[in-house]
């Protein structure tokens, strides 16, 4: 029994050392970290009306272009393949790695629509290689991509869980670097889902934005939230045990993980699994730590009514702010759990979180919005949540170190 103890409170202290040591985003805030950071300094968000997208109401679609189509180019990998390419050379220079740390890392991919623009065919400005048709059309060239282009021997893995993936893909990756299996681990997610038919297919499923109003949990007004804005994102995340000493920007405490078993589109009146797998996340340290949670909140009627009382439920009560970043980044469906990880660990690295784009509604609950720029301090917690369609929820937990 003593000797089970002993392992225990190694395995702890393990999967108690796993950091985030660099990160590198890629949105409509801009296509550097420092860029995105300053728009979210500013309280700016980046949706446009973009043309040639199903409408909403009587314009086209509001929704999150990258600033630059140079971070898809290229004839041998799909356009989703090649910004996941340059977004995890970015984050591994950011690091520090050198070829042999790069040549031993795991890396783990994830994506919810991979290259669609490729499997519908309608990335013809790419000008690509025929030989390539084959991989241009699989999920997983996006890590095979990255494993090739950046020489990784590691093991490379391919999560699609739908709007869950970036946060799946991290936890997988603090799972492997935690428990000793894997030396460093790169995450990389990407999302390009800003093409008419994938749109359609959203929108007939009654998922995207019918009227315009960017307010996630606003459900008792006139101009009541009806759906998300769709967005694109290439994020990348490395992650080391006892930071390889290097410096941190944040500390992965937990990741979990369940299901709802209910429908493939709606998230059940109580919550699903929501409440569960956020409790979990928020007791993997001291909940009077926690200063934020940042909650998936993509805009959907359905969201908006049970994701904020499932919360509260999970915080026992307690007005903990939420953070909902999506206003301002738009929803990259596969990306987004990842892209709020890499933003918020830019933030925490510098000891602040930032405050919600201005003008948004408070869920019905009584959970405040965090409104104002929050100063932070050694053990400060953060925690998000991601949901998928078929009902797959994921929450990582993140401290200031």
């Amino acid at each position: 029994m003593g000797c089970v103890r002993v392992v225990l409170g190694l395995y702890r202290i393990m999967m108690e050392n796993v950091f985030i040591t660099a990160v590198e985003t890629a949105c409509v805030l801009g296509l550097r970290t420092e860029d995105c950071l300053d728009a979210l300094r500013e309280r700016r968000g980046g949706l446009i009306p973009y043309p040639g997208l199903p409408g909403a109401g009587d314009g086209p679609l509001a929704a999150g272009a990258l600033p630059s189509r140079e971070l898809l180019k290229g004839r041998r990998h799909g356009a989703a393949s090649n910004a996941a390419v340059r977004t995890a050379a970015a984050a591994v220079r950011r690091a520090g790695w050198s070829a042999e740390e790069i040549r031993g890392a795991w890396l783990y991919g994830a994506s919810s629509r991979g290259n669609a623009g490729e499997i519908l065919g309608v990335n013809a400005w790419r000008r690509p290689l025929r030989k390539f048709s084959a991989s241009n059309t699989m999920h997983c060239e996006i890590p095979a991509a990255v494993s090739i282009e950046l020489g990784i021997r590691g093991p490379w893995q391919m999560i699609s869980n739908g709007c869950s993936s970036g946060l799946d893909a991290l936890g997988m990756a603090w799972m492997a670097v935690g428990s000793g299996v894997a030396p460093r681990a790169i995450v990389v997610a990407v999302d390009l889902p800003l093409i008419e038919a994938v749109l359609q297919d959203f929108k007939d499923t009654g998922l995207l934005s019918s009227n315009g109003v960017n307010d996630p949990f606003a459900i008792d007004s006139e101009r009541a939230t009806s759906g998300f804005f769709p967005a694109e994102a290439a994020v990348a995340v490395t992650v080391e045990r006892d930071g390889g000493g290097r410096p941190k920007l944040c500390r992965v405490e937990h990741y979990n993980a369940n299901s709802d078993a209910y429908d493939t589109l709606m998230i059940p009146a109580d919550g699903g699994g929501i409440e569960d797998c956020v409790r979990a996340a928020l007791q993997a340290g001291d909940l009077q730590k926690v200063v934020a949670l940042c909650p998936h909140a993509t805009g959907t009627r359905n969201h908006a009514r049970v994701e904020p009382p499932a919360l509260l439920r999970a915080l026992d009560g307690r007005k903990v702010p939420l953070l909902p970043l999506k206003p301002q980044t738009g929803h990259t469906l596969g990306a987004s759990g990842l892209l709020d990880v890499a933003l918020l660990a830019g933030c925490m690295a510098e000891r602040w979180l930032p405050a919600c784009l201005p003008g948004l509604t408070p869920p019905a609950c009584g959970l405040p919005l965090n409104e104002a720029p929050l100063a932070l301090a050694a053990g400060d917690r953060v925690v998000k949540l991601a949901s998928g369609m078929g009902g797959h929820n994921a929450a990582v937990s993140l401290a200031v170190v």
